[in-house]
């Protein structure tokens, strides 16, 4: 899709969701949290990405991140509460995401007056974000600001995403598709292995084939494929996705919405040199800068 047809909301999330990203595929907030007795992956993951919510039980957690299952969730919470408060994992999850930031990018970079101009332009953004009835991007917008600017637009897309997620959550809900039925149409549509996103979402085999048979049922899928009416559910799913996340790029202003662009432009292709980010992942998010060559 070229960026003329490409809707705003989602050319900024390719554009500006790398600099988060890093949250989950970078190192450093795992061995952050593991300091503090997690083991695995993701207690660190639901601790960090919960921890705004307060010690939220896991039921909550499910609920609101969606496409996880329970029995994941539980295996991880609440124990991590016990470990640490909520408090903890908030200053540990910053902490880590400036040692990875520098590591990836170099002070250079991150002190320039190109990053420090994204913030502001992020940071507007965000507190013009309305809130109402999306739970995570409301807990993330309830924080305190870092100072530091590469904090500062890290934060930012925090919020911007997490709100695009909640989202996400009610047009998936609109167009009825539960949290395993969600995965295989993912799965379906962006040709990822199907076994590797079920385990990795904690569903067993036999919940994954119950969904795959009620969306057979329904004429989504055929032999594991989207149907044409599948098809059209999903590109239904993600207008109303962008729609939803449209609001704090219209409030900015399209000339500063590129201005972002065109500024996070160098970070996030060093996050990409550096792999702090999967390219290919369960977000189905495309950078939309490529690494320098």
């Amino acid at each position: 899709m070229s960026a003329v047809q490409e809707h705003r909301a989602r050319r900024m999330w390719r554009a500006v969701e790398p600099v988060h990203a890093v949250t989950y595929f970078a190192p450093e907030p795992k061995a952050a949290c593991e300091e503090l007795g997690t083991k695995g992956y993701w207690m660190s993951y639901f601790a960090q990405r919960a921890a705004p919510l307060g010690a939220a039980p896991p039921e909550l957690i499910t609920a609101l991140f969606y496409n996880f299952s329970l029995g994941l969730v539980a295996r991880a919470v609440p124990d991590v509460w016990a470990l640490a408060g909520p408090e903890q994992y908030l200053e540990v999850r910053l902490r880590a995401m400036d040692a990875a930031l520098h590591r990836l990018a170099g002070a250079e970079l991150l002190t320039s007056a190109g990053v420090a101009e994204a913030a502001e332009i992020a940071r507007e953004a965000a507190t013009a974000a309305p809130t109402s009835g999306r739970a995570l991007g409301a807990a993330n917008a309830a924080l305190d600001w870092p100072e530091a600017p590469h904090l500062q637009l890290w934060h930012a897309q925090t919020i911007l995403r997490e709100l695009r997620g909640d989202g996400h959550v009610a047009a998936l809900l609109l167009a009825g598709l539960d949290p395993v039925e969600t995965l295989v149409v993912f799965a379906a549509d962006n040709g990822m292995d199907g076994t590797w996103l079920r385990e990795r979402r904690g569903w067993s085999e036999p919940e994954w084939e119950a969904a795959v048979s009620r969306l057979t049922e329904r004429g989504l899928v055929e032999d594991r494929q989207l149907t044409a009416a599948g098809v059209a559910l999903r590109a239904e799913v993600e207008a109303h996705t962008d729609a939803l996340a449209d609001a704090p790029w219209l409030a900015i202003g399209a000339d500063r919405a590129e201005r972002l662009v065109e500024l996070v432009a160098p970070l996030v292709r060093a996050i990409i040199a550096g792999d702090g980010v999967n390219t290919v992942n369960p977000m189905g998010m495309r950078p939309l800068v490529a690494a320098t060559p």
